[in-house]
């Protein structure tokens, strides 16, 4: 009397399982279909009409091998020939701006500021007087090398006019002609020194903070201020040394604030290092970007984005891409039988995934359906979903 229970919970446990298997396990449905189970469950509506399909009716096939279904052409899949891309390698760093110029400056000489006639943050031009040091003593140096130059002058000329009366000496005119030279070059350095104690901009650009301050002594050693020109940005970083050889001036590059990544500037590279770094086994890039508008400033951090075509590879659907024991493989449709190719993946995109794998013209992927397929198994394509 104990066996009815016990066969009951079987029949209860086989009535259970095998409705899940056919609506969950599509490995399952060759088996169903040759039990003439499949029919029934799909007409329930337990196993979904296009799996139901995919194992048209009729019996197992005495050639087809495992998973080759009869009555229909085989197993139906969904499959279309590979597309064929553009291997695009993109490469992303992040470097440091500084200004297309920018200079430090400091007074020549030792002195005592006595003027500042511009503000930090203002522009100026080239040549324009920024700050000026006390040159009392350098005025009269001046003055008295313009004396000295003066009298060597006279000096010499009336030398020359006595020369026609024989009452003077080519030693003597030598000697008189090597003074006037001497205080000429005594003029030009006093000319120099007054000219050392007024600050001027070489470049054209923003002025930078003003430490020193009127009254303050200050010698050549210190840094009165920086002006940086910032109309346009010089973008430094470094790339991986495997792209070496691709970086070349004029590439274009895509350059984006780190702080407002919203923000994208379109530069060229102008500059690429001799040799790459041993230690970090990088190279060092120099990008220019335009800043005509004055929204970014020197020394903010960029995001530098650089894309790098190669070769034209095939292209196949995500869903293509299995995974044995051995890696990566796919299935294709040859003479109207599966058959499994292994591959290797080059590069994933947003809906393609790019491979390397020895395909033949003619060649079909198989994208839906593969659960079912074994190698020389029969298939039929199935229309694709719309």
């Amino acid at each position: 009397m104990r066996l009815v229970p016990q066969v009951f919970t079987a029949a209860l446990i086989v009535a259970l399982a095998i409705p899940l298997a056919a609506r969950f396990v599509p490995g399952t449905h060759p088996w169903l279909q040759s039990a003439g189970m499949l029919a029934p469950l799909t007409a329930l509506g337990v196993v979904p009409a296009s799996a139901g399909a995919a194992a048209p009716a009729g019996g197992p096939r005495g050639s087809g091998g495992p998973g080759a279904q009869g009555g229909g052409g085989g197993i139906q899949v969904i499959a279309a020939e590979p597309d064929r891309q553009m291997q695009r390698n993109v490469v992303d760093a992040i470097g440091s701006s500084r200004g297309a110029q920018a200079v430090d400056l400091s007074f020549g000489v030792t002195g005592r500021i006595t003027a500042l006639h511009v503000a930090a943050g203002s522009r100026v031009e080239a040549g324009a007087v920024l700050a000026e040091l006390d040159a009392a003593s350098a005025r009269l140096a001046l003055e008295r090398a313009r004396l000295m130059r003066a009298d060597a002058q006279q000096t010499l000329d009336r030398l020359s006019q006595l020369a026609g009366s024989g009452t003077t000496t080519s030693l003597q005119r030598q000697d008189a002609d090597l003074a006037l030279r001497t205080a000429e070059l005594g003029l030009q350095a006093a000319q120099a020194d007054l000219d050392d104690h007024t600050l001027t901009a070489p470049i054209s650009g923003y002025v930078g903070l003003i430490e020193p301050q009127v009254g303050d002594l200050v010698t050549p050693t210190t840094t009165i201020t920086r002006i940086e020109d910032r109309s346009s940005l010089i973008v430094d970083f470094r790339v991986p040394e495997r792209i070496a050889a691709r970086i070349a001036p004029g590439a274009p590059v895509q350059v984006s604030p780190v702080a407002t990544p919203g923000h994208s500037v379109t530069g060229q590279i102008v500059a690429v290092d001799n040799r790459v770094d041993e230690a970090s086994r990088t190279l060092r890039v120099q990008a220019s970007i335009a800043n005509t508008d004055d929204s970014l400033r020197a020394g903010m951090a960029f995001r530098v984005s650089m894309e790098f075509t190669g070769a034209e590879v095939p292209a196949v659907s995500p869903l293509a891409i299995q995974w044995g024991a051995d890696g990566a493989f796919i299935w294709l449709i040859r003479a109207g039988k599966a058959s499994r190719l292994p591959i290797r993946i080059l590069q994933r995109n947003a809906d393609a995934v790019l491979i390397d794998a020895a395909l033949e013209p003619g060649d079909l992927v198989v994208t839906e359906g593969v659960q079912a397929l074994r190698p020389g198994a029969e298939v039929s394509l199935a229309p694709p979903r719309s």
